[in-house]
């Protein structure tokens, strides 16, 4: 794939974002990142472009001295959580975008290559060798199977962090989490991440709650639905994106016990 590392313009949990040519740039995994994950990340950020979602195109894959990269369309502008923070936009604002965002997401039909709801969350379970107790990972499992989820498409790990605000409208990133399922999952994923993970991060807790609060009114209000419809609509997939989340490295020993418990309390019988 022709280019060259050129500068550092961005970086995640796991990758570093480098210019490699024109209108085009390297997502550049770090030595130890499994390396099918990237690959499946450049699958499916390549799937959800040429099925017309907000995504980047997706050119090639390259190696750099063992470190697999995933060289992409160049998106330029800020990202919704940078505007968000700085109060260039309110929560309400920031909260209308990510459900535009959503509505045009879940209007697609998924690419074949986008696996289920239950064999993505098989392959989680399987990645993070016994991060949750088998009796637990069995329960979420089971209720994946009652729920009998819908066939949409899922981006998985929708926040404002994956928004780039660029001069043609907003496009979203990492699209390693897409799954098939029904809305409702992607909307817990994104409260999940607002609601519950974010605010322990940040100075301002409410601010990424009130963000949550806003994309769920105006996703309701777009879709014609009653928002305590909605929010009904959300809950059983709540236990099950709070196991996701657990298999992962975010939050404090504190905070991961607490979800851990509410996990465990809405998979018993009855509840």
């Amino acid at each position: 794939m022709r280019g060259s590392l050129g500068e550092k313009i961005g970086e995640g949990a796991y990758s570093d974002v480098h210019a490699w040519a024109p209108g085009r740039v390297v997502k550049l995994f770090r030595p130890g990142f499994p390396q099918r994950h990237s690959w499946w990340e450049a699958r499916m950020t390549g799937a959800a472009f040429a099925a017309g979602a907000p995504a980047p195109a997706v050119f090639g894959e390259v190696d750099l001295g063992g470190r697999f990269g995933v060289v992409l369309q160049r998106l330029d502008g800020p990202t919704l959580l940078q505007l968000s923070r700085s109060g260039a936009l309110t929560p309400e604002a920031t909260g209308a975008i990510l459900a535009g965002l959503a509505r045009s997401v879940h209007a697609i039909a998924p690419p074949a290559d986008v696996l289920p709801l239950i064999e993505t969350t098989r392959g989680a379970l399987r990645d993070a060798g016994g991060a949750l107790a088998p009796h637990v990972a069995t329960g979420v499992l089971g209720l994946i199977e009652r729920l009998l989820p819908g066939d949409g498409l899922c981006h998985g790990d929708l926040h404002p962090g994956n928004v780039i605000m660029t001069p043609d409208g907003p496009r979203i990133v990492d699209w390693q989490g897409a799954t098939r399922g029904p809305p409702a999952l992607d909307l817990a994923c994104t409260e999940v991440l607002l609601a519950e993970l974010a605010p322990a991060m940040v100075a301002d807790p409410e601010r990424p709650r009130a963000v949550n609060a806003a994309f769920q009114a105006d996703y309701a209000r777009r879709a014609g639905l009653p928002l305590a419809t909605l929010v009904a609509a959300i809950a059983p997939y709540r236990p099950i994106v709070l196991a996701r989340a657990l298999l992962g490295p975010a939050g404090s020993p504190a905070l991961r016990e607490r979800l851990a418990r509410r996990v465990e309390a809405a998979l018993r019988p009855g509840t």
